[in-house]
């Protein structure tokens, strides 16, 4: 039996952040053990998005301690901060991809860090790097949109686009704040079924930001509850109801137009539920 501890990359202890008035982080402490794929649920203004920034040093605790890969993050700068972001591969709601730019090209930006000298084009970077992005691309269903530009492809293609720029990175650990937000129900499946695909594969930690409860359920190991900048819910999916996980937003402010729409929902199911 292998009785060997989890390895633990991803550990924050008693964070607050504050802007002005505002606390965004109230103590929160959270850890993430390498492999694990852990889902961040909340209204917006919860924390989430706050929250992964600081796992890459984009944002500082106002208190507290963030480890990344054995690395305190809050003390990194220069160099030291770069071989850190190096590690871990961020994947945004908005895509960020240049869209006058070739989809080859906009993956090539991931491995920007290792490229010395000018970016003029695909002839800046090595053959190595330009064979590795085009694997990339093949990785995610694109290998024959290399050389569109990145504005002719669907929202849900653009999305693969920046998962394939992020794999450019070697990540270790893999960031998504809200990835499949501006998505269709078909592509978000899509490309959630692929980013944890291709966690599986590489045994990358994947540490993600969403809204759609039954998405979160059905792909992540443990989901993650924040509200008011607090952690509320930290549970393995296997041992989590629908209905439990919708505590998170029915406890927030009883006025929001959000938690109407969840109320509605879930007497929609218990209908359901009474009519079988």
């Amino acid at each position: 039996m292998n009785t060997t501890a989890p390895e633990t990359v991803v550990r924050l202890d008693g964070v607050v952040k504050r802007f002005g008035a505002t606390t965004a982080l109230d103590g929160v402490s959270l850890t993430v053990d390498r492999g694990e794929i852990v889902v961040l649920l909340g209204l917006s203004g919860s924390g989430k998005s706050t929250l992964l920034r600081h796992l890459d040093g984009l944002e500082v605790p106002t208190s507290g301690s963030v480890e990344v890969l054995g690395e305190d993050v809050p003390r990194l700068a220069g160099r030291r901060l770069r071989a850190l972001r190096s590690s871990v591969g961020f994947i945004f709601q908005q895509f960020e991809l240049v869209p006058s730019l070739t989809v080859l090209e906009n993956v090539l930006t991931g491995s920007l860090a290792g490229v010395r000298g000018p970016r003029l084009g695909l002839w800046s970077y090595s053959k190595a790097r330009r064979l590795a992005a085009l694997g990339h691309l093949d990785r995610v269903g694109l290998l024959d949109r290399a050389y569109q530009r990145a504005d002719t492809l669907s929202g849900g293609q653009q999305q693969r686009v920046a998962i394939a720029r992020a794999l450019m990175q070697n990540p270790s650990v893999l960031l998504a704040d809200e990835p499949v937000a501006s998505l269709d129900p078909e592509s978000s499946d899509q490309v959630m079924a692929l980013i944890r695909e291709i966690a599986a594969d590489e045994g990358l930690t994947v540490v993600c930001s969403l809204h759609q409860v039954d998405l979160a359920i059905s792909w992540a190991d443990r989901i993650v509850g924040l509200r008011h900048g607090q952690v509320v819910l930290d549970l393995p999916t296997r041992d989590l109801s629908k209905t439990q996980v919708m505590e998170i937003y029915g406890r927030v402010a009883t006025t929001t137009a959000e938690l109407r729409a969840v109320q509605d929902e879930l007497l929609l199911e218990a209908a359901a539920e009474q009519a079988r």
